[in-house]
């Protein structure tokens, strides 16, 4: 049988987990909303980056 690099990552989260799948899955679903979380405040910086120019040539002219 071949193993994937997947299926590997996979059989380590739930030794993690000491063979719980459904704590596997709430694991998951805190690291996907932290990651949710750390890209909408990237975003929100990238925005903020962006309207700096526009602010300051407002404030010049």
């Amino acid at each position: 049988m071949f193993v994937t690099q997947l299926d590997s990552e996979i059989d380590d989260l739930v030794a993690a987990c000491h063979g719980d799948t459904r704590g596997v899955v709430g694991a998951l679903i805190m690291v996907n909303r932290q990651l949710e979380t750390e890209l909408a405040e990237l975003k929100a910086q990238l925005a903020a980056r962006e309207a700096e120019p526009a602010r300051l040539h407002a404030v010049l002219h």
